[in-house]
């Protein structure tokens, strides 16, 4: 499933139309987003989270050269899957 289709079933189940539906799920990726670069959690309750995982500046290595380089410190969003969705992935 992509965007598009997303859009489309909620076009359909909802009965809203098209650009209404696609309002609806931009907003709720761009507040997903926003609270996620706030640093808080999202939680979508038997489905799923999302939070953000802050690592700590580093030394790596180049695989190619074998230099060290300095790796910034970082934040990366993260999925975890809820206990429902779970049990629908595999009964």
């Amino acid at each position: 499933m992509n965007k598009l289709s997303l859009i489309k079933t909620l076009k359909i189940e909802a009965g809203l139309s098209k650009p209404e539906a696609a309002l609806v799920v931009k907003i709720f990726f761009d507040e997903m987003a926003d609270t996620l670069a706030s640093g808080n959690r999202v939680e979508v309750r038997g489905f799923c989270s999302f939070f953000v995982k802050k690592y700590r500046a580093y030394t790596g290595r180049n695989p190619k050269t074998g230099k060290k380089v300095k790796i910034k410190s970082k934040k990366l969003p993260f999925f975890k899957c809820g206990t429902e969705l779970k049990k629908r992935v595999d009964p």
